[in-house]
């Protein structure tokens, strides 16, 4: 059986913790930043896990994580 590829955009974004839930970032940080205010953008800056609905396919494609 051959091994299977991990996704490299996925394996960029997201990473597992040992408890095993994984973390990923906010999106909305790059630009268009100064019609966000302050206190938006630094809550922004911290991690978040994955939502339950969506473990079954982000797992999928990190098969050896």
């Amino acid at each position: 059986m051959p091994k299977i590829k991990t996704k490299r955009g996925a394996a960029k974004r997201f990473k597992i913790t040992a408890g095993g839930k994984i973390k990923r970032s906010h999106c909305n940080k790059n630009h268009i930043l100064n019609k966000k205010d302050r206190k938006r953008k630094r809550h922004l800056r911290q991690s978040d896990f994955v939502d339950k609905s969506d473990l079954k396919n982000i797992k999928k494609v990190l098969p050896y994580n």
